[in-house]
């Protein structure tokens, strides 16, 4: 089914953001509410929007008007949703009401139109049922602010068919945005049923007096590597929200604590005082106490939920540690962290807890249960929720494409809750990458590029690596530069060609991944620089070495002193990449250099390779040596008889690698 016409229903937060994204996708989208101030609203949050990604550089004026143009605005159910080939509800998060819109909504619906709901856990079966089309509709949960945001829940009500869900995914795919199915339907999906859970018997500790909220969220700031500790995120998200999912579903303990805080207005952020005092900005959490609360008891019910999760056929684990990632921003799943710690350990510390509170979402799962009995442990026994057998990597931080048919494979930097930051370990599976990839004779191509469409790489993980005690001392510090330069040094030695595809911020680390490509295309819009003197720091991975080469001793200082950030023009003309390509044909572009170099002589594209780099280091004596050398195993091939016989033949070769 092709879609034209989007219509979203509700123009708040949540509704003009989903109608932004629609419309940057390409969509015509009409926007419905109830009263023309709440679409005046709506309108300004958009242009806001537009007019912030301009003044960044990552779209013109003349885009900008252009998506906007897209958009329309309307108080008129019909307007909006006749010939509407999909209707997305954003309304109040209030059953009834969202059952009211559709019953309005499908007067005027199309009967081929698919309907879908934002809720962030409403039943979708129900809403469905209350409807003519329980088959074709499903839930398309974005997250706020869903102009920023990756991902999008995708679920699937008892009626709803496979062809709807395979719409919607494909669908989400076509806004640039990672859809993740939620095969049936529960409370909370994925995200909501772990995460709110989690900040509930956070705030329960707290009441309970086991920790103090500063205790709780320094831990889980500065010792695990999240964004927020789980009270300044209640706060953030917003108390009332967390107290009215405490009443409407039964897997989210109640609190005391969190209803006086409902009842006394103190909602967090939003009116400025919670658990926190938001009067002058985020609150400053003091590092010096982290490890002072023992983390694993609110790590261990976010496993616990994931493996009922996995028995229930909800999801399986990469998508629910997908899921919280981009969801939530967590620097690892719950099924790796379960791994990590030892799911013995997280099933013994969930049977504590079970005992101690009670509450029904921590009784234990029997999935969990039934793996510690079998041995599956985690990382140290060789299997858990991943398996770990030898010789094997599970990847966790990048993921890879393969096209066979044009034999080229995309190594994605998989952590764009991170802006794809490049931790250690992440440079440990980049390597072992890259060795299976050099073996597989089915790729002839390696693209390397960023998930989402916000960074290639935004530089090393500095919030991941602080938490290592001792980190910054001379002799761990020169471990890691001397790590990083191992690994793109891989890279630049690899044998066949590698395409650093620049898709969004390539700062520090992921400047020096870049320059450790053989080609480099960059989508206008992105930024590109050594940042790393802004922190005192100097690039540690190989770019006071490599940049000079590219574009001169003179500019490499200015960009390495100055912590320069340039944009894909200025990088294509002092010769940082080889290409500035708009957004929309960025893809296109890369595929096409791609599949070029795919076409050519393997082994010759090998040698050529070899003779640049290695000559480029040597007296140019040496280097013609190199290059005879080089040309003599070109000669010696099948395919340079190919390649004569072609050009001869007035034909296109076809080259073997042989």
């Amino acid at each position: 089914m092709k879609v034209k016409k989007v219509c979203v229903l509700g123009a708040g937060a949540m509704g003009s953001g989903i109608a932004q994204v629609c419309a940057t996708a390409g969509y015509e989208v009409w926007v419905r509410d109830i009263k023309q101030e709440f679409l005046d609203r709506g309108k300004a949050a958009i242009e806001k929007n537009l007019q912030k990604a301009v003044s960044k550089g990552k779209m013109t004026e003349e885009k900008a008007k252009e998506i906007l143009s897209r958009i329309h605005f309307t108080l008129d159910m019909e307007e909006a949703v006749k010939d509407a080939d999909l209707v997305i509800e954003a309304v109040p998060e209030i059953m009834d009401l969202k059952k009211q819109v559709f019953a309005e909504v499908q007067k005027y619906a199309k009967p081929e139109c698919i309907f879908a709901s934002n809720t962030s856990g409403l039943s979708i079966t129900e809403l469905g049922n209350a409807t003519d089309r329980p088959e074709k509709f499903l839930g398309l949960h974005f997250f706020n602010p869903p102009p920023v945001m990756a991902l999008v829940e995708v679920i699937k009500g008892e009626k709803t068919s496979d062809e709807t869900i395979k719409f919607g995914v494909e669908f989400v795919k076509s806004l640039g945005k990672v859809p993740v199915v939620v095969k049936k339907d529960v409370a909370g999906f994925i995200v909501n049923r772990i995460l709110v859970p989690y900040l509930v018997l956070a705030i329960d500790d707290v009441e309970k007096g086991v920790a103090t909220k500063e205790e709780i969220d320094a831990t889980m700031m500065y010792k695990y590597g999240f964004p927020m500790g789980p009270i300044e995120l209640s706060d953030f998200v917003g108390l009332d929200i967390l107290y009215h999912a405490s009443q409407q579903w039964d897997i989210v303990p109640q609190s005391k604590l969190l209803e006086e805080k409902f009842k006394a207005n103190e909602l967090g952020m939003k009116t400025g005082k919670g658990f926190y005092d938001w009067s002058a900005g985020r609150p400053k959490i003091p590092q010096e106490l982290a490890g002072k609360y023992d983390a694993i008891r609110l790590i261990a019910p976010m496993v616990n939920i994931a493996a009922d999760l996995i028995a229930m056929g909800v999801a399986d684990a990469k998508d629910i540690d997908t899921a919280m990632k981009l969801g939530t921003n967590m620097p690892k799943g719950p099924c790796e962290l379960g791994d990590e710690i030892g799911l013995d350990v997280i099933l013994a510390k969930v049977e504590e807890l079970y005992k101690e509170k009670g509450f029904e979402i921590l009784k234990p799962s029997e999935h969990l249960k039934k793996m510690v009995s079998e041995g599956k442990l985690g990382e140290k026994s060789g299997e858990g929720f991943y398996s770990y057998g030898k010789g094997e990597m599970t990847f966790k931080n990048i993921e890879i494409v393969k096209d066979t048919e044009n034999k080229i494979a995309k190594l994605i930097i998989n952590r764009p809750q991170r802006l794809n930051a490049l931790s250690l370990d992440t440079l440990d599976e980049i390597f072992e990458a890259l060795r299976m990839l050099e073996k597989d004779d089915d790729v002839r191509v390696v693209v390397i590029t960023g998930a989402g469409d916000k960074a290639f790489s935004a530089g090393f993980d500095l919030q991941t690596a602080m938490q290592v005690p001792d980190f910054l001392a001379p002799a761990n510090s020169m471990m890691v530069a001397a790590k990083g330069q191992w690994v793109f040094t891989q890279i630049e030695r690899f044998p066949k060609p590698v395409i650093a595809a620049i898709n969004g911020y390539a700062f520090g680390g992921g400047c020096e991944l870049a320059l450790a490509c053989d080609f480099r295309i960059m989508k206008r819009g992105a930024k590109i620089g050594l940042t790393e003197i802004s922190l005192a720091l100097i690039p540690g991975w190989g770019g006071t070495q490599r940049l000079p080469k590219l574009v001169g001793l003179t500019k490499a200082k200015e960009m390495i002193m100055l912590a320069k950030r340039i944009d894909a023009d200025e990088a294509e003309r002092i010769g940082l990449v080889n290409k500035a390509v708009d957004p929309e044909k960025f893809e296109e572009e890369v595929m096409a250099l791609a599949k070029e170099l795919a076409a050519g002589p393997p082994v010759s594209l090998r040698a050529a390779k070899y003779a640049i780099n290695f000559g480029a280091e040597l007296p140019a004596e040496i280097g013609q040596m190199i290059e005879a050398g080089m040309f003599a195993v070109a000669t010696s091939t099948q395919d340079v008889v190919e390649g004569v016989s072609a050009f001869f033949q007035r034909r296109k070769p076809e080259f073997k690698g042989k």
